[in-house]
C-alpha cells in the first residue's frame, strides 16, 4: 500500500489525455494543499520506445509495455486509465479486483454490460476501501460549478428546460484519416459517447436530476475514410484495408429528453460544425431565472434574473474568477482567468482528498454507468425511431 502521505500513481496511455492527466498529477501539489502527495511512478504504453520518450517529457519515473504487469506491481496504488474505451472495462476491473484504486476516463465503457460490470466491480471494491472515480472533468470548470451552486440555492426557481451542446469541427474534412475514434469496436460510439456523454453528465449533474426518456437521431455524413499507415488501432477489416475504410460511427447525435423532475431538454453533440473548435455550451431555463455558458469562454457565467425589476432585468456576466469561486482560491488574483488544463489538477485533487478521507470520489462509477444508460437509450431510439426509456 502507499505510503501515509503519499500516491503511487500507474497511467496507462500518453496520448491527448494522458499528457492532460500527467499535467495534473505533476502539478496538483504546487498549488493546492493535498493530503497526499501524488508520484509518477509508471507510464504504460504498447510500444516501449514511445512510452520513454513519453515518460521522460512527461515526468514519469519508470515504463511498462504491459497493463497486466503494471496492475501487478506493489509500488502502484492507483491505475489512471487513459485508453480507448474498448480496454476500460477490462483493465479497471483487474484493477479494482487487485485493490488499485483507479481512474477512468470518460466515457466509462463503451456498452451498457461493461459499464455494469465496472459498476459492480467498484462497489465491491469499495467494501475493502478501494476507490473508483470516473474522470468527467467539466464538472470541475469554477463557472459550471457555480452554475450548480445557484441553482442548488433554488436562484432559477423551477427548472423547465434545459438545451445543451457540444460542437467540434475536427472531422469535417473527409481526407482526415481513420483513426480509432471512428471505429465502433474501439470506441463504442463517435459524437454521441465522445462529447455527448460530457453533457449528459453535465445536465444531470447540474440540475441533480436524471434523463427518464430520449428521443434521438443520429447520422453519419462521411461514411468513409482513407487509412494512414498501418490502420494501427483499427478493428477488423478496416485495418486490413488499403485505401479507404469504412466509418461505423455517428458523426452527430441529436436527442429530445424527459428528465424524472418534469423538465424537458434538447442535446445536440457533433464533430461536425465547422468552425466551432470547442464549443460545449448549455442554458437552463427557470420559472425565476436563467443560466447559459460556453466553454470557449469558460471563466463566465451568463445568470437572468426574473425576480428583479424590470428597468433593472437582462442576462448579466458573472467572472467566475474570485476566491470565493469554486477551486479558484489556489490559483491567480481576480481577472487572471484559468484553462482547460485546469479542470484536470482540480479534479485530481478532489480525487486526492475523497482517498485521504476514505469516501467515495465524484463522479462514481455509478454515475458513469448512468450516462451509458442514456447513451445505449439514445442508440436505441435512433435505430427504431421510438421514445425509448432510461433505467434508473
Amino acid at each position: 500500500m502507499a505510503a501515509e502521505d503519499g500516491l503511487r500513481v500507474g497511467l496507462i496511455g500518453y496520448s491527448f489525455m494522458g499528457q492532460a492527466h500527467s499535467q495534473a498529477w505533476r502539478n496538483v501539489a504546487s498549488f493546492f494543499d493535498v493530503p497526499l502527495q501524488p508520484e509518477m511512478a509508471v507510464l504504460c504504453g504498447r510500444s516501449e520506445d514511445k512510452a520513454r520518450r513519453a515518460a521522460e517529457q512527461l515526468g514519469w519515473r519508470e515504463v511498462e509495455t504491459d497493463y497486466r504487469r503494471l496492475i501487478e506491481r506493489d509500488d502502484v496504488d492507483l491505475i489512471d486509465v487513459c485508453t480507448p474505451g474498448a480496454s476500460h472495462a477490462e483493465i479497471a476491473i483487474a484493477a479494482l479486483e487487485a485493490g488499485k484504486h483507479v481512474l477512468c476516463e470518460k466515457p466509462l465503457a463503451n456498452t451498457v454490460d461493461e459499464a455494469e460490470a465496472m459498476a459492480a466491480a467498484a462497489e465491491k471494491a469499495a467494501a475493502s476501501g478501494v476507490r473508483a472515480m470516473v474522470g468527467f472533468n467539466y464538472r470541475r470548470v469554477p463557472a459550471i460549478a457555480h452554475a450548480r451552486r445557484l441553482i442548488a440555492d433554488g436562484r432559477l426557481g423551477d427548472v423547465r428546460h434545459v438545451r445543451a451542446v457540444y460542437l467540434q469541427d475536427f472531422l469535417v474534412d473527409p481526407d482526415v484519416p481513420l483513426m480509432w475514434r471512428l471505429d465502433k469496436e474501439q470506441a463504442g460510439s463517435g459524437a454521441l459517447g465522445d462529447i455527448g456523454a460530457h453533457i449528459i453528465d453535465l445536465v444531470q449533474h447540474l440540475l441533480d436530476d436524471q434523463i427518464g426518456q430520449v428521443s434521438a437521431l443520429l447520422e453519419t455524413f462521411v461514411t468513409e475514410r482513407p487509412i494512414q499507415g498501418d490502420g494501427s488501432g483499427l478493428s477488423g477489416s478496416a485495418a486490413a484495408d488499403e485505401g479507404t475504410g469504412e466509418v461505423t460511427v455517428d458523426d452527430a447525435s441529436l436527442f429530445l429528453a424527459r428528465l424524472a423532475s418534469g423538465a424537458v431538454g434538447t442535446f445536440e453533440a457533433t464533430r461536425m460544425a465547422t468552425g466551432r473548435k470547442n464549443a460545449l455550451r448549455f442554458e437552463v431555463n427557470g420559472s425565476d431565472g436563467s443560466l447559459a455558458f460556453d466553454l470557449e469562454r469558460l471563466n463566465e457565467l451568463a445568470f437572468y434574473d426574473a425576480r428583479q425589476d424590470g428597468p433593472e432585468q437582462g442576462f448579466r456576466r458573472i467572472l467566475v474568477t474570485e476566491a470565493q469561486h469554486p477551486w479558484v482560491e489556489a490559483w491567480w488574483p481576480p481577472g487572471h482567468v484559468l484553462g482547460w488544463e485546469h479542470t484536470f489538477v482540480h479534479e485530481v485533487r478532489d480525487l486526492l482528498h475523497a482517498l485521504a478521507a476514505g469516501e467515495q470520489p465524484t463522479p462514481s462509477f455509478g454515475d458513469g454507468l448512468g450516462v451509458q444508460r442514456v447513451l445505449g437509450a439514445v442508440e436505441a431510439s435512433a435505430a427504431d425511431g421510438r421514445w425509448h426509456d432510461v433505467a434508473p
